[in-house]
């Protein structure tokens, strides 16, 4: 697995650099290849409704009756809609300050004119009022909200029908079990689709140099640091805090996981780094039990990183076409995402899926997901990176708030970790002596 993601995140780069130089020195033909990136959006938004509504369905009434769930459970769902809400308020601030997405090159291609234009008659076409807002998030039908890719009338019907499974128990098990089924086989479809990225990036990005030029870079050199300022600051501002609260070294939980989270940055996927994380937080001190409940659930309702990033990127796509939300709007689209963002999967840009379904939510042109695809696989490393860490820290505070926290286990492995890095250390340093020596007894003997 991890061989794979290490391959398909080369194949990532390696499109990622053909696309600028195609569309630098073949302008004419990079802009014929929008084609790839169009197909790839395509595959990309077939998996929304089936993916989130099996996720959801899964990670809600798969606990059984909520009564079952216990003080932990209740806890562990408080805790994460704090968390979330945070990551959204920093990253529409930080939109909002950094505004990503105005005076974004966009060229003179007719594709690019036709989407600004599309832009501009969905701003018109937007809701007005809280009222209609908040009206049109309950389905008529479902088959009429898949079918327009709807997610969050699509989150209404599964949080409904989630909770009348939980009423029915044992007669929704073989329901659940189906569901269960479907939600797995997704989570394939959507790897599959994903090997396609590379194809994909390579015609969005070509596409996007060929028609503006290089000065595109500029503009998306501005997007990264904007994103990776506003993660910073969230886990400045929020997980160090939260590790302070907790009586924990922040330094200490880092180290402890700098082995899973750069197997998650560099493979940009959560379920790469998944097993070897539960493994070092129940040796950092949460129990089994704890670790087992709180780091599975957290893939589907504490994606921190992943959350962040929704609020960016919506903000990022409405300010690219000329739309501007107020705060109401915003606030609209923030309580969307607490929603919407639980049905993310744990691989490499799946974020996109939920991103498009909102867009289409709101009446938002998709052209920002076209745009933001060609540097998907760098934000995705820093998102992906973020919802590890916040997941692991989770599982601490829900221990420490449980009163089962062992700090004693915590400060051994701290010190066996220091240790080690000392060993570590030493043998390099033994190997560089040995290595001088070698070489001036090579040539003493010459």
């Amino acid at each position: 697995m991890r061989l794979k993601h290490s391959r398909l995140t080369t194949l990532i780069f390696v499109a990622l650099i053909l696309g600028v130089l195609v569309g630098h020195f073949a302008p004419d033909f990079a802009v014929k290849m929008h084609p790839f990136a169009a197909i790839f959006l395509r595959m990309v938004k077939m998996i929304i409704a089936p993916l989130l509504f099996a996720t959801l369905v899964v990670g809600i009434a798969g606990h059984g009756d909520a009564k079952n769930l216990g003080k932990i459970g209740l806890k562990t769902i408080i805790y994460f809609e704090i968390v979330t809400t945070l990551a959204l308020l920093i990253g529409l601030t930080f939109a909002n300050i950094f505004k990503p997405g105005v005076g974004f090159v966009m060229g003179t291609s007719t594709h690019a004119i036709q989407m600004q234009t599309e832009g501009l008659l969905a701003a018109s076409k937007a809701h007005t009022s809280i009222g209609a807002m908040v009206t049109d998030i309950f389905p008529t039908s479902i088959v009429d909200a898949m079918a327009h890719g709807n997610l969050l009338q699509i989150v209404v019907f599964s949080i409904f029908f989630s909770l009348a499974m939980c009423a029915c128990k044992e007669k929704a098990k073989p329901v659940l079990d189906l569901l269960n089924s479907v939600s797995q086989i997704m989570f394939k479809f959507t790897e599959y689709v994903m090997y396609f990225a590379p194809l994909g990036i390579f015609g969005a990005i070509a596409s996007t140099v060929g028609a503006s030029g290089l000065a595109i870079l500029k503009n998306y050199f501005k997007v990264i640091c904007s994103l990776y300022v506003a993660f910073a600051a969230f886990v400045i501002i929020v997980l160090f805090i939260v590790c302070k609260i907790v009586k924990i070294s922040f330094r200490s939980l880092i180290r402890a996981l700098q082995s899973p989270a750069l197997l998650a940055f560099t493979t940009a996927s959560s379920e790469a780094a998944f097993p070897q994380a539960m493994d070092i937080m129940e040796r950092f001190g949460v129990p089994k039990n704890i670790v087992g409940f709180v780091m599975p659930t957290g893939y589907t309702f504490n994606l921190d990183g992943s959350t962040l990033y929704l609020a960016m990127a919506v903000m990022f796509s409405s300010q690219l076409v000329g739309i501007h939300l107020d705060i109401n709007q915003q606030l609209i689209i923030m309580l969307a995402l607490m929603l919407t963002s639980k049905g993310v999967a744990g691989v490499p840009r799946a974020a996109l899926i939920v991103l498009a379904g909102t867009l289409a939510s709101f009446n938002i042109p998709v052209l920002g997901v076209a745009i933001l695809l060609g540097i998907d696989q760098i934000l995705d490393m820093g998102r992906t990176t973020v919802n590890l860490v916040g997941n692991c820290l989770a599982t601490v505070v829900i221990a420490r708030w449980e009163n089962v926290f062992d700090y004693d286990k915590m400060r051994e492995f701290v010190r066996q970790e220091r240790e080690e890095r000392l060993e570590l250390k030493n043998l390099k340093s033994a190997k560089k002596i040995e290595k001088v020596l070698a070489t001036e007894e090579i040539e003493i003997n010459k």
